[in-house]
């Protein structure tokens, strides 16, 4: 097992552009909680290696009390083998990170904090719909590198009535701060979001996507020329403070996923939990896994290959696609490929599928293009 991932569905606020599982109404979260210990143990027959991260993310998992995450972090050690030095991150929100909560966090074992900044403008804050303030973004990140080694922060551009110049000042405002880690993706419009109604009324209107190319083109030029690796599509590390956790997911190592909502993935199949906090407590309570499982067919490891390693630095793995799937597997990716290839999009370095710098920004609808939707003939 890579790791485990503990989905907190507790928010303070709905953001305008968010479509993750969550409520606002923080009623149940002791039951909720006692629902994530008894679903830790009926899963840890699941784990087959020891521990190496343990993610609570959502949600927001900073507006639980320390008992909360001690009880979690306790349950895992408790029926898990983990290893010694686990990364731990919790995610959190700006405006609960007093000093007293992060050194309380600390005193539970959290050595990774991942904070939603989201933009250091209070205009952009305000049409996300965010429970912080610039101020406050900038003094939570001030206070925890003082409490933790391990500080990542989340960035978005591509916002409504954003230009260069601002999105240019936001990354400035980063760079300042001195984090380790940066992950930034540029805003969607989601299904069933504040934003897609605002979209639809024309309330607001979403940057022209030559506008968010440049942006993207800036973020990755900014931050590497600061000596920050560009290790996936939106992430960018320091040396030695890349994401243990998401880099997992991106090489196919094996997790857990606790929690409503919560995905997990064992090697051969996925699985997802039902995204109902009353249902998904009601058979916890029974000793019932509230899931749904897919187990992957060719055709599913063959597009999740294409979909992640061109997201990764590491790019797709040509000499891995044939062992797994066979030589012709393949073969009709590079013939698929060639096209991209001819317009620079695409290139091979190292036996190995990427993008280039002109194809990054793309990635997601070039691997769109290259997934098979039916079998290559026989099983390999």
């Amino acid at each position: 097992m890579s790791g485990i991932y503990l989905h907190i569905p507790f928010c303070k606020k709905a953001c305008h552009y968010c479509n993750f599982h969550f409520s606002t109404s923080m009623r149940h979260a002791d039951k909720m909680i006692v629902a994530i210990h008894a679903e830790l143990q009926l899963r840890k027959k699941e784990a087959q290696r020891p521990v190496e991260t343990i993610y609570f993310g959502g949600g927001t998992p900073s507006v639980l009390s320390k008992e909360h995450i001690v009880g979690m972090l306790d349950q895992v050690h408790q029926h898990y083998d983990v290893i010694q030095s686990p990364e731990i991150t919790l995610e959190a929100n700006p405006d609960d990170l007093t000093l007293e909560y992060m050194q309380a966090l600390q005193e539970a074992g959290i050595n990774r904090l991942s904070i939603g900044i989201q933009s250091f403008h209070d205009s952009e804050l305000k049409l996300m719909n965010r429970a912080h303030n610039a101020s406050q973004a900038l003094s939570s990140v001030t206070l925890a590198k003082k409490e933790f080694d391990n500080v990542s922060i989340d960035l978005l551009f591509g916002n409504p009535n954003t230009t260069l110049d601002d999105w240019k000042r936001n990354l400035d405002h980063a760079l300042q701060l001195e984090v380790p880690h940066i992950s930034s993706y540029a805003l969607t419009l989601e299904p069933k979001t504040a934003l897609e109604r605002f979209v639809d009324k024309g309330v607001v209107s979403l940057l022209d996507e030559n506008v968010v190319e440049a942006q993207f083109h800036h973020l990755v030029d900014t931050l590497t020329q600061a000596g920050y690796d560009h290790y996936e599509l939106s992430s960018f590390g320091k040396p030695g403070y890349h994401s243990q956790n998401n880099t997992g997911y991106w090489q196919g190592k094996t997790y857990l996923g606790i929690g409503p909502s919560a995905h997990g993935f064992d090697g051969n199949q996925r699985y997802w939990n039902v995204s109902n906090n009353a249902s998904y407590m009601q058979q916890i309570t029974k000793g019932e896994l509230p899931q749904t499982i897919e187990k992957l067919s060719v055709v599913d490891i063959f597009n999740e290959s294409i979909m992640i390693g061109l997201r990764a630095s590491w790019g797709v793995s040509l000499q891995a696609m044939e062992n797994k799937l066979g030589l012709r597997y393949r073969q009709h990716l590079e013939d698929q490929a060639k096209r991209f290839m001819d317009e620079g999009l695409l290139h091979i370095e190292n036996n190995a599928l990427k993008t280039t710098r002109k194809g990054a920004f793309l990635a997601d609808g070039i691997s769109a293009e290259l997934f098979l939707i039916d079998w290559l003939g026989a099983s390999p």
